[in-house]
């Protein structure tokens, strides 16, 4: 190439460069400030994905937000659909009562009418709360349910048999349960208080005669007369009434074990009076149910006690009172200090210092087994409980003359 070819070539470079400088400075000159540059369009393909992509998933969020609204419309339509159900069941419920208590009353009068219901119980109440039997200054908790029992006779009717119409038993049971939590409350209180007692229950013996919880808290009542009164026919009378209302409780729930608790008592207050004879008569029949209420109610110790003296007085009995007893019923009754003793230890257990008597008969028990120590120990703990009841009393006789023995 020429000098004058090389110099035309370079002037032309020069004058191109100098041309793109000024169109350079013409568009900065002309330009926006803060304008946005047009991207080629190969290099605006990518935001363009991510547009499409952007509203795709806006259309599926609007979907899901769709489903869920249809779905929340339907359960507010179901919860007003329940409300309605609940309010015609509230309506409902008042006329379901009247027609269930016809119902039951249609097949009561059907079953009283039948032989073969004639001395089933008709029905036993649901409620069931404590009743506490007291013995002594360290009283036992006797736990009874609340049970309105009675029998059915063919062809009585409800008038006949003393009963409310259907509709009117639960306030006649709810006055039966009063006048149950009145007398117990009574029985825990003076002498007085148990007068009261069976002087209540007197009153309406003719009007809940046939529940069972009210026949043994009334032979319990006459056990309390009988205990109160020194003149020797009133307790004569007192307990043999007891006995019979006791036997009659026991006729119409033979799993009451409050009834054969007080049938056995009222046997062995009998005892007191009887020939030898009808006395060992009474003492089997006193062991024969107090066995039965220890079944039914093995938690009270108030009856391991009773079983316990029992067995002591069966292992004191003369030489010819087991002659007797032999003699009358072939196998007389038979038991030991040993037996006795572990039944007023189990009351301990049970019970720790549960009476002034309970300690008392441990130390006969101890004494007549050879241990003196033991003896003299429980009588200690038996001086320690003030006599309040006349139980209580009847203890600290015994105490005193057993004090003397074992000071010999």
């Amino acid at each position: 190439m020429s000098h004058s070819e090389n110099k035309s070539l370079i002037l032309g470079i020069m004058a191109g460069a100098a041309g793109i400088s000024l169109v350079l400075v013409w568009y900065h000159k002309i330009r926006k400030p803060g304008a946005i540059v047009k991207l080629p369009a190969f290099l605006d393909l990518h935001n363009k994905f991510n547009s499409v992509d952007l509203q795709n998933e806006t259309r599926n969020e609007q979907g899901r937000q769709l489903q869920i609204l249809e779905k929340l419309n339907g359960l507010l339509l179901s919860v007003e659909e329940l409300k309605r159900e609940v309010k015609l069941l509230k309506e409902a419920v008042p006329k379901l009562e009247e027609l269930v208590r016809d119902e039951l009353q249609g097949k009561a009068d059907v079953r009283r009418i039948s032989p073969s219901h004639r001395a089933t119980k008709r029905r036993r109440a649901e409620t069931a709360y404590s009743a506490t039997e007291t013995t002594s200054s360290e009283e036992a908790d006797s736990e009874g349910g609340y049970i309105t029992a009675h029998t059915d006779t063919e062809g009585e009717s409800e008038e006949e048999k003393g009963l409310p119409a259907a509709s009117a038993r639960p306030e006649k049971e709810t006055e039966l349960f009063d006048l149950l939590q009145r007398m117990d409350s009574l029985h825990c209180g003076s002498d007085g208080d148990k007068k009261e007692s069976f002087r209540l229950l007197h009153e309406r013996e003719e009007k809940y005669g046939n529940h069972v919880e009210f026949l043994w808290r009334f032979a319990r009542a006459y056990g309390d007369m009988f205990e109160m009164t020194t003149d020797v026919e009133e307790k004569k009378k007192y307990v043999a009434s007891g006995k019979i209302v006791a036997e009659k409780a026991i006729q119409l729930d033979a799993m009451s074990a409050e009834s054969h608790q007080w049938f056995a008592i009222m046997c062995g207050y009998m005892s007191e009076f009887d020939s030898i004879q009808n006395k060992i008569k009474n003492g089997g029949l006193f062991k024969e149910h107090l066995d039965k209420a220890i079944e039914l109610k093995p938690q009270d110790p108030f009856l391991y006690h009773l079983n316990g003296r029992w067995c002591y007085s069966v292992a004191q009995l003369s030489w010819i009172e087991k002659k007797v007893a032999a003699t009358l019923f072939g196998t007389p009754p038979t038991s030991t200090v040993q037996e006795a003793l572990q039944n007023f230890l189990k009351v301990e257990e049970m019970h720790p210092g549960y009476s002034k008597y309970n300690y008392v008969y441990l130390a006969k028990c101890y004494k007549d087994l050879g241990h003196r120590s033991n003896a003299l120990k429980y009588c200690d703990f038996a001086s320690s409980v003030l006599p309040v009841t006349n139980d209580d009393k009847e203890a600290q006789k015994d105490l005193e003359a057993l004090l003397l023995t074992l000071q010999l």
